[in-house]
């Protein structure tokens, strides 16, 4: 089985890091395509082995529209050569719980039908008592406290003709959102306090910038939702992983969200306000 990941990336570095240390142990780093939203060498000696594509940055119009559209056709020509392509943020690391999957082509192998994989989500955050990471640290290594999200539940593998859009899928007739147990989408943003304050004033330039249909209030202020958060993730109780994990699954795996006006099937953004502590084998994942 040929499986391949691609992600596309602007200047954070931190997390690109992790994102090519952990699919490359996983896939092989020739099976690693990232795409450089703007020419930046520092890319290819990050991730000396995978491929690096670069497109230009010069007109930033429909942010999210024009990075969808252009993911979605490079994933169906990847398709032509794999039988699955993984696509997520750089910042984002699928984690498979090893009493559930061998690896991600057994799990592609018990999911012959399936066109797509969602996985349950995770904002894994830097804790008080943590210390800071090294940048070579394996960030799942050094930080184990972790909330439950719905809205990073998100799909995150598919067949070629299938689609990623907002978190989800396109909404067509065949389409089903399939969320295994013990996948596990690791979103990495608040993993690391240094990192973030680097990246959230990246967000803030793109967000401010003057064209039409630029990221929102959560990227021009990107500073004051990282507050929220933490401040959230500081007053939430503590529950054992087993309760948390039941709990989120419960709440998501069976009830998709289907958006006409947005064409997308999708996980419910549920939010959850209970933290909890991986399990030890998220460090070998």
């Amino acid at each position: 089985m040929k499986i391949c990941a691609i992600t596309m990336v602007y200047r954070d570095y931190w997390a690109l890091s992790q994102w090519y240390a952990h699919y490359s142990r996983h896939l092989g780093s020739d099976n690693l395509f990232i795409v450089a939203h703007g020419s930046d060498p520092k890319i290819a000696a990050l991730c000396p082995r995978a491929n690096v594509i670069a497109v230009p940055r010069a007109d930033l119009t429909g942010f999210d529209r024009m990075r969808g559209q252009l993911l979605n056709s490079i994933q169906d020509g990847l398709g032509v050569i794999y039988d699955w392509v993984i696509r997520t943020d750089a910042d984002e690391l699928i984690c498979i719980d090893p009493a559930h999957h061998g690896s991600f082509a057994a799990l592609f192998r018990s999911h012959r039908r399936s066109n797509a994989l969602f996985a349950l989500g995770l904002n894994v955050a830097e804790d008080i008592e943590d210390d800071t990471m090294k940048a070579t640290d394996a960030a799942l290594t050094k930080r184990s406290n972790a909330v439950f999200s719905g809205h990073y539940s998100k799909a995150w593998a598919v067949r070629r003709g299938t689609h990623l859009v907002r978190h989800g899928i396109s909404l067509t007739k065949d389409a089903v959102m399939v969320m295994p147990e013990g996948v596990y989408l690791a979103h990495l943003k608040y993993a690391s306090i240094d990192a973030l304050t680097e990246a959230n004033a990246h967000r803030s330039e793109i967000a401010a910038g003057k064209e039409d249909g630029l990221p929102g209030k959560a990227w021009l202020h990107a500073d004051k939702d990282a507050m929220k958060f933490f401040d959230m993730f500081q007053k939430a109780p503590k529950i054992d992983w087993m309760t948390a994990r039941a709990q989120a699954y419960a709440a998501i795996a069976d009830d998709p969200v289907a958006e006409a006006s947005q064409k997308v099937l999708r996980a419910r953004s549920v939010t959850f306000y209970n933290r909890t502590v991986l399990p030890e084998w998220f460090k070998y994942s």
